[in-house]
């Protein structure tokens, strides 16, 4: 336990971050799931929902990088492999 003042108020600030950190990245990842289990759908959802979905999950992710809760990398990476896989449904169902 911290006994020095600046260091219990860091403490704060860390956990208050840590919080704030935790609620950014659960958005992430139920933004991904969403599409994925659009993906995952056997009849399929049409080509407009799918790149609504898109839409909606790089926003999210741009969101998180903006405020520095993951990297401009790892959210590029991300993007680029749902891209992949949207394009590719929206082209078997063409």
């Amino acid at each position: 336990m911290a006994n020095i003042q600046s260091q219990e108020k860091r403490n704060r600030q860390n956990e208050k971050n840590r919080k704030k950190n935790v609620q950014v990245k659960s958005s992430v990842r139920t933004a991904s799931r969403k599409i994925a289990r659009a993906l995952d759908q056997k009849e399929g959802k049409g080509a407009d929902e799918l790149q609504l979905l898109q839409k909606s999950f790089i926003k999210t992710i741009d969101s998180a990088v903006q405020k520095g809760v993951i990297q401009k990398k790892t959210a590029s990476r991300k993007k680029s492999r749902l891209a992949k896989k949207v394009n590719a449904q929206i082209k078997q169902q063409a």
